[in-house]
């Protein structure tokens, strides 16, 4: 059995989840409602307040689905109740970044201002202080679009290894080399 795939996935107080026929799975909490279509060999069902996910066959194909789908349903179980949250720092000299509702401006050292559109689903909030680097922060329930927009934002302006220079996330370990050294 998959490792990852035979545990259930619990539902906290206040989720609820529904299996319709074409095995589209609607997860609904305090936050919102996701949905997901599941692949038809994999059988979803609901016992003791838990989402139990089985599969028809010990194939190649249905050992990876297994896994894969039980931790989707378990982003989505914990996106709904609790949400999802990532935070970027841009670290330079005159970088800088403003929210206008779902308007992302940024300032990155280029000829020209950066601005990008969010999809609705995400929130942002932009913080800068004196003598601090500005903080991007990314809030929404589904954690695959979060990742893909905070990926996307980090695109723009990767961190370099000499000064440590660009978009990285709060606590990323940036691998760092050594400069030129002086000739004697």
């Amino acid at each position: 059995m998959s490792r990852i795939g035979k545990l259930p996935v619990n539902l906290p107080a206040g989720v609820t989840v529904n299996i319709s026929s074409d095995n589209l799975v609607s997860v609904k909490g305090p936050l919102g409602e996701l949905t997901r279509v599941v692949d038809k060999d994999i059988n979803i069902e609901i016992k003791d307040n838990q989402v139990v996910i089985t599969r028809p066959s010990e194939s190649k194909r249905h050992k990876s689905m297994h896994g894969l789908y039980r931790a989707l349903i378990a982003n989505m179980v914990t996106g709904v109740s609790e949400g999802y949250k990532k935070e970027l720092e841009l670290v330079g000299v005159g970088y800088r970044a403003e929210a206008k509702g779902q308007q992302l401006e940024m300032s990155l050292g280029y000829s020209h201002d950066i601005i990008m559109m969010l999809p609705d689903e995400v929130k942002i909030e932009t913080k800068t202080e004196r003598r601090s680097n500005p903080i991007i922060t990314l809030k929404s329930i589904d954690k695959q679009l979060i990742g893909h927009v905070a990926a996307k934002i980090r695109s723009l302006r990767p961190p370099e290894p000499y000064k440590g220079k660009g978009i990285k996330f709060v606590g990323e370990q940036l691998r760092r080399k050594a400069g030129k050294s002086a000739s004697v």
